[in-house]
């Protein structure tokens, strides 16, 4: 039986035709291959038809060559392996083509069939090293986050559940504007709070309960994103959500020039959206309605982006999406919304805040606070409509939930 071709695409340069059909001939069966005739049809098939596992390019094409359009493509996509075909093999271009191009192999002409087949097998070989290590990365990193994000929340729930509350906004917000939220920008809002750590406790309670600062503890509580920003840029990768959390309590407009850094558009995105979400945050839990908030903030001229405030009102346009539920502790599912906080029965203390989006880890540490000390119920929860019928509405009462209270 034969093998079945990888699903790596691999795009073929040159400048002669009948070269790029021969390696269509010779290579169609065994790979998934396109050609480009020149460096612009190449740079166009990158940007609309791509990823592309695999570039080999001619090295000498009137207009430009192989290393000036291998060195676009590096720009352009950085993933893809980059492989020289030439029949220059000089030490020059050899030295150009590995310092320009950063190219995988350099081959040259004419090649043997076998020897290119070996060259793109061992090409789409690397390309896969590369994807696999940067998603382990990326998994490694988020899921540390994450990790790191929920433990906060147990800890301080009244500060840490301001960022439960908020990740949705970013995502929606960022979604709205860029058409996809970005992992900087979800990272920074789930980390926002970090530098309350660095606060007294008693500055942290006040903070909670909206009650006015003195001087000395204003100045304290100004400097926690500068200070969560040194700790975050610690961590390799993470210079970009650093400087959005750097930059995140700063107006859009009319800082000063005794207040030096970015201005306006020059501020990440990020930021501009954080700022946002962070004051109409504070102002929906010191009492008022979000359209009053939102009718607030749009009156306060320069303070913030005005296309962030319009991502914000469309997107409080479509919380009707949600409906409201009461259910007990052994009823909570993961993706429900806490709609308001939740407190422990004897005492009062704040367990998590109103906001928090539910997963496993809370749900477990409610079940087992409720074991021990007890918890106000019912808990009144958002739940997305899209999930309710199948996922909540039905299971509320279910048997399941009957022998999971009694454990």
């Amino acid at each position: 039986m034969d093998k079945p071709r990888p699903a790596e695409k691999i795009l073929f340069v040159d400048d002669d035709p009948n070269i790029l059909a021969s390696f269509l001939r010779q290579l169609r069966n065994n790979f998934a291959v396109n050609t480009a005739l020149g460096g612009a049809q190449a740079l166009e098939m990158l940007e609309r038809q791509g990823p592309y596992a695999v570039v080999v390019s001619d090295f000498k094409m009137p207009g430009m060559d192989g290393v000036q359009l291998l060195n676009r493509c590096r720009e352009m996509a950085p993933d893809t392996v980059r492989m020289l075909l030439t029949g220059y093999a000089d030490v020059e271009t050899s030295i150009r083509a590995v310092n320009e191009g950063n190219i995988f192999r350099l081959l040259t002409k004419p090649i043997a069939p076998e020897d290119l087949l070996r060259a793109l097998v061992a090409a789409i070989k690397q390309h896969r090293l590369v994807n696999a290590e940067k998603e382990l990365l990326e998994k490694t990193l988020q899921g540390s986050i994450k990790l790191v994000s929920d433990v906060l929340s147990l800890a301080d729930p009244a500060s840490f559940g301001r960022s439960s509350r908020l990740v949705y906004y970013m995502a929606e917000i960022s979604r709205h504007l860029l058409g996809q939220p970005l992992w900087e920008m979800i990272t920074a809002t789930m980390l926002c709070q970090l530098g309350y750590l660095t606060l007294p406790e008693k500055l942290r309670h006040k903070l909670a309960t909206q009650r006015p600062l003195n001087a000395e503890e204003q100045a304290l509580y100004q400097r926690h994103p500068l200070l969560a920003a040194e700790m975050i840029a610690a961590i390799p990768r993470m210079e970009p959500v650093a400087e959005i959390i750097r930059w995140q309590e700063r107006p859009f407009q009319g800082a000063g020039e005794a207040e030096p850094g970015p201005q306006a558009e020059e501020l990440p995105l990020g930021s501009r959206i954080l700022k946002v979400l962070l004051d109409f945050d504070g102002l929906v839990n010191g009492g008022q309605s979000k359209g009053k908030a939102l009718l607030d903030m749009q009156e306060m001229g320069g303070a913030y982006d005005p296309q962030v405030l319009a991502a914000l009102t469309s997107v409080l346009g479509s919380e009707a999406d949600f409906d409201s539920l009461e259910a007990d502790v052994y009823q909570l599912k993961e993706g429900m919304i806490l709609d308001e906080d939740l407190r422990c029965s004897r005492k009062g203390r704040l367990l998590l805040a109103k906001g928090n989006h539910l997963n496993a880890a809370a749900i477990q540490f409610i079940r087992n606070y409720n074991r021990i000390n007890g918890v106000r119920q019912p808990v009144r929860v958002l739940v997305p409509l899209s999930k309710q019928p199948a996922r909540v509405a039905d299971n509320l009462g279910a048997p399941d939930v009957e022998a999971e209270r009694h454990r």
